[in-house]
């Protein structure tokens, strides 16, 4: 297979965490400004293809003083990118019910939820995240996902609303470049996604 066929080859959750890291790293360093961080970001994350991914980091250097896209275009001939932590995606319903997360646990990778006359409450205040960035995939129907986050947690939503909605009360305006990263994303019909921020919590607190 040629490096062009290899470029053109679908690319997986990790590949675009791993383009994460380098955005928020050279955020980091003042190579990006963070219009341009969230710019980049947001396309990271609608990419489909490593060739996709070339044009965002073709003017970064990474460890080494290499060129980013050169790491991208490796990638691809890899096809594996290791640095997060081995943790299962997961995928909960909440019908005519509810689903909660709280305390001490790990934001996999990837995570999805199905809310349908019923609604979900994650609280990541004592929660640590098994790889920079977590996509979430909700789907709403006359229900809705509850998410308390630490202000230090940058939160991207790209979802489809229909008779409902999203909302983040504070922003990212506290968080940092090189913070984790949750991108929400799904739809939302006659229901919703709400983000309240509030500090974390200390392991051995209350």
């Amino acid at each position: 297979m040629g490096d062009i066929e290899r470029l053109q080859l679908r690319i997986s959750d990790a590949d675009r965490h791993q383009v994460a890291e380098i955005l928020r790293q050279a955020a980091g360093e003042g190579r990006l400004d963070f219009e341009e961080l969230d710019e980049r970001l947001e396309a990271t994350y609608q990419a489909k293809t490593y060739a996709d991914l070339v044009p965002i980091t073709v003017d970064l250097p990474v460890e080494g003083g290499a060129n980013a896209s050169a790491a991208v275009a490796a990638a691809a001939q890899a096809q594996q990118t290791p640095g997060a932590l081995d943790v299962e995606p997961e995928r909960h319903l909440a019908i005519l019910g509810g689903f909660e997360r709280k305390g001490v646990w790990t934001v996999p990778p990837a995570m999805s939820i199905v809310a349908v006359l019923g609604g979900a409450d994650l609280d990541l205040r004592r929660a640590t995240f098994a790889a920079t960035s977590c996509e979430l995939t909700v789907t709403a129907v006359m229900g809705g996902v509850n998410l308390v986050v630490p202000p230090d947690v940058r939160v991207i939503f790209s979802m489809a609303s229909v008779l409902g909605g999203h909302n983040d009360d504070k922003g990212n305006a506290t968080a940092s470049a090189d913070a984790p990263t949750l991108v929400i994303k799904g739809l939302c019909l006659m229901g919703g996604v709400n983000v309240s921020r509030k500090a974390r919590k200390e392991l051995g607190g209350a």
